[in-house]
């Protein structure tokens, strides 16, 4: 639906009032919020006059209650303090090799041109670095790792789980 004289006046009549570009728009209808917009600033209807409910001071929200925190186990006295550390062990670390080094023979080693289903495609070194290789040894059938390599690709998950709480 095109501006008509009549329509433009009352787009006048109504934003001079307050109205905002949205009930503007469905007080004129067949027009959209930003074609109300749009012709607002092509009329240079910058001033206008402030709408009724900006006026007044909007509530504000109640604030909400706080989650109440669990409740530590309470002492009396001193009592955290009356634990002797003296009678409690070292922590022992334990380090152990993630991987144990698997020697791999030169002739053996693959690049990627070179892997196939029956090679170990085990990654070996960092993949930008020029001196990337797979290990490249005999894979057992329906595996893509050789067989050092598969056993630390698949561990038990009861081993894993013992490894991580010892």
């Amino acid at each position: 639906m095109g501006w008509t004289d009549e329509r433009v006046e009352l787009l006048k009549k109504l934003w001079a009032d307050g109205l905002s570009a949205s009930q503007i728009a469905g007080e004129l209808g067949g027009v959209t919020r930003n074609a109300v917009i749009g012709k607002v600033h092509r009329l240079g209807l910058a001033g206008r006059a402030k709408s009724t409910r900006s006026a007044t001071p909007r509530p504000r929200a109640k604030p909400r209650a706080a989650k109440p925190t669990p409740r530590l186990p309470q002492f009396s006295g001193n009592a955290a303090l009356r634990m002797d550390t003296e009678e409690l062990p070292a922590p022992v670390a334990v380090v152990r090799p993630l991987l144990e080094e698997i020697v791999i023979p030169v002739e053996n080693r693959a690049t990627i041109l070179e892997i196939n289903e029956h090679r170990c495609k085990w990654p070996v070194g960092d993949p930008t670095s020029p001196d990337f290789y797979f290990c490249g040894q005999h894979s057992g059938a329906g595996s893509p790792y050789c067989e050092q390599h598969a056993k630390v690709a698949y561990q038990p998950s009861n081993e894993r789980r013992r490894e991580r709480s010892g």
